[in-house]
């Protein structure tokens, strides 16, 4: 579809908000159960279809053979599918976490963002760390369910925090810490984390459980959310950052330089890899910083890093959000997918076919990389407490 067409379908899908109703942050994560597809919007790569690269990264990442839906999706965009599965299998296979706390912390995750997939593999690793059919639900139930002791049950307000607040309060974070190193600390947040990135892409996608798997999604918990207000931002580095230069959030992800070499292949796919222009890639990072109120990433992709207004941007348009005027259709439909991942872990219908009515298969899935990577930044800045510089451009503020 040649892009003439692409904007008169995109004039139509994209209702017009009218300014004095516009929101500049969408409700939080958590307000209502997110919606699950029964069929994939973008269906898994067929062998038939894998070039050498493919080949390679199944015998990298599914060496046994058998190849599940999530790799043979994300197999559509290889570089992708190495950031993402290469980051996995770190956190799988090298975590300071013991196996329980980590399945508690994956589980929770799951059931909010309600991925059928991740519970799915999620579930059965978890009988194998232990935990019984009769936790499997409670951890559905939640943090103040009966039978979790307070250790066990922060792992899972944890969740709940990362995701609905994308922060983390003082009491989780000094419960925890009571008992884990500063590695396992970042490895907690970071494990929420990452899960929350895959269930954004899976769910937009419409990943479905693989065959082989029998574990789902509780149907007899209700779907609820409850955590405190998130508490004011941190005026002080939880994680300080190593000495020396460099940004700052560099070099507080270096302090677990393991995890930061492993995490970096995200980052360079959204910054080096993608297909996106600088002008649409840095309206969906700023557009998810400012729905994450993570201040750093603000900051820094309104300045030195992403340089918005050098890409035809202006910040405080992108925090009054889709309803703000002078936007084209498209860019307010970026923002609109960015504003339904952060509530949603989902995108609508019509958002969708806007967004793939203008992107092929490879700028849509980069497009979700980009939100859903930079989601995990916002969180992990948010629960570290990366500090800006007294130079840089906070948050506006609008009332």
């Amino acid at each position: 579809m040649n892009r003439l067409l692409a904007c008169l379908l995109l004039s139509v899908l994209v209702s017009p908000v009218e300014p004095a109703l516009a929101q500049s942050r969408p409700d939080a994560p958590g307000s209502r159960q997110p919606v699950r597809l029964s069929t994939p919007r973008i269906a898994p790569l067929p062998e038939s279809e894998w070039t050498d690269r493919q080949r390679a990264l199944v015998q990298e990442y599914a060496p046994d053979g058998r190849v599940g839906n999530a790799l043979s999706t994300l197999l559509h965009v290889p570089q992708l599918a190495e950031a993402i599965m290469s980051f996995d299998r770190f956190l799988d296979q090298e975590s300071a976490l013991e196996p329980r706390y980590r399945s508690l912390l994956l589980l929770r995750t799951a059931w909010l963002t309600h991925n059928q997939y991740q519970w799915s593999v999620f579930a059965s690793n978890g009988r194998a760390a232990g935990l019984t059919d009769g936790e499997l639900r409670r951890i559905a139930v939640g943090p103040d369910a009966d039978g979790w002791n307070d250790f066990d049950a922060a792992h899972l307000r944890l969740a709940d925090e990362l995701y609905q607040n994308s922060s983390v309060s003082d009491q989780t974070w000094t419960t925890l810490g009571v008992r884990y190193n500063l590695l396992q600390m970042v490895e907690a947040v970071t494990n929420v984390n990452q899960s929350t990135v895959r269930s954004m892409m899976f769910n937009a996608m419409g990943v479905q459980p693989d065959d082989w798997t029998t574990d789902r999604l509780p149907t007899d918990v209700p779907y609820r959310v409850s955590v405190s207000d998130r508490e004011p931002p941190l005026s002080s580095p939880r994680i300080a950052p190593l000495e020396g230069n460099g940004l700052r959030v560099s070099r507080t992800f270096s302090r677990h330089p393991r995890l930061s070499q492993a995490q970096g292949g995200l980052y360079g796919f959204v910054l080096n890899g993608s297909p996106l222009t600088d002008h649409d890639r840095e309206l969906l990072i700023l557009r998810i910083g400012w729905n994450c109120r993570a201040e750093y990433e603000w900051a820094k992709h309104v300045g030195s890093v992403g340089r918005a207004r050098d890409h035809g941007l202006e910040p405080l348009r992108i925090a009054e959000g889709p309803g703000a005027d002078g936007w084209s259709p498209f860019s307010a439909t970026l923002l609109t997918f960015a504003d339904e991942l952060y509530r949603d872990v989902m995108v609508s219908d019509d958002t969708w076919a806007a967004i793939t009515a203008e992107f092929d298969t490879r700028e849509t899935m980069s497009a979700l990389m980009t939100v859903s990577t930079y989601r995990l930044v916002s969180m992990s800045l948010n629960a570290f407490g990366v500090q800006i510089l007294e130079t840089d451009e906070g948050l506006p503020d609008i009332r």
